[in-house]
């Protein structure tokens, strides 16, 4: 298996760790101790302490980017597209993600603690628009050297 697709694997379970461990096991804890109704967490109504918000938060936000990295990922492995920049690219992706992830988590909402956030997010989607840049430009090659009309030039 390519690293592209160790790190899209990787990226999903760190979605469903954070959903897991930072937002399963408080809201099962309620539940169970009888604290909550299982009822009792509508997702549009704010609930849960300042830092569980952060966590649901940091899901969500690995929710939005999850979809086109894969998108980019099963493309480069469909079209066999495995170079070492994309290796490197996605890793690039992965390890952005974990630090904003944490960064969110972590620390208490300020406009530093934004800023990092949004710098290591910039990390991510240039990342990934790199990796899109390449793996459009090995389809139209590809398709090119096999007579389909994927080529402007054609």
């Amino acid at each position: 298996m390519s690293l592209p697709l160790w790190m899209l694997l990787g990226f999903c379970g760190w979605t469903f760790g954070i959903l897991a461990l930072g937002i399963g096991v408080w809201r099962w804890t309620l539940i169970l101790s009888r604290r909550a109704a299982i009822t009792d967490f509508p997702a549009d109504t704010p609930h849960g302490s300042e830092g569980y918000r952060r966590v649901v938060r940091a899901h969500a936000n690995c929710l939005e980017t999850l979809p086109v990295f894969a998108a980019v990922i099963l493309t480069a492995a469909t079209i066999h597209a495995d170079t070492r920049l994309l290796g490197v690219l996605a890793c690039t992706v992965m390890a952005a993600r974990i630090v904003q992830s944490c960064v969110h988590m972590l620390w208490v909402e300020r406009p530093r603690t934004v800023a990092v956030r949004f710098a290591f997010f910039l990390v991510q989607f240039a990342a990934i628009v790199w990796m899109g840049v390449i793996v459009a430009g090995r389809a139209v090659t590809a398709g090119c050297s096999h007579g389909v009309h994927l080529c402007p030039l054609s």
